[in-house]
């Protein structure tokens, strides 16, 4: 199990940050909400919209942290399931994509909307496609390519120094 954790630590760390950077540079600069809202933006869905916004950074950070602690509980599950389900690392970038489209439709459909934040009606089109595309692009790959190496299935085996 311990070895379990660590690849979940790798993989999530990785996907989350890759994640995390895509949100800020989107979100956060681009379409010019600023890092701080964005990040007290995720701490709503624990601590409501008002709660989180009147945290400061503190809620920003709070925010940063549930959104690696998101990322490590979905590494955690696809680590799990590809002991049991091989095929999952076999070829871990295409699992990996069609698990980024997974972790996309339970975050938004499930986890949201039973968060503080609530049921917001389904995204526009363009707002979807832009949460969507760094699940399967980073996130999922990044959890199945850390899968696949510890393992070794899926040629991503590399051997420990001698």
């Amino acid at each position: 199990m311990k070895r379990d954790l660590g690849t979940a630590a790798i993989g999530g760390g990785i996907g989350g940050l890759l994640d995390a950077l895509y949100a800020t540079l989107l979100w956060g600069v681009y379409f010019g909400m600023g890092p701080v809202k964005l990040w007290q933006g995720v701490a709503a869905g624990l601590l409501g919209g008002e709660a989180a916004s009147a945290g400061g950074n503190g809620t920003a950070l709070l925010g940063l942290a549930l959104h690696f602690f998101i990322a490590f509980c979905m590494a955690l599950v696809f680590v799990l399931a590809s002991k049991r389900l091989p095929a999952l690392i076999a070829r871990p970038v295409l699992m990996g994509a069609l698990y980024g489209v997974v972790l996309y439709v339970v975050m938004n459909f499930v986890v949201v909307p039973l968060s503080a934040i609530g049921w917001r009606g389904p995204p526009a089109p363009m707002s979807a496609l832009r949460a969507l595309l760094p699940h399967v692009i980073f996130v999922g790959p990044a959890i199945a390519l850390a899968a696949a190496r510890r393992t070794g299935i899926g040629g991503l085996h590399v051997p420990a120094p001698s």
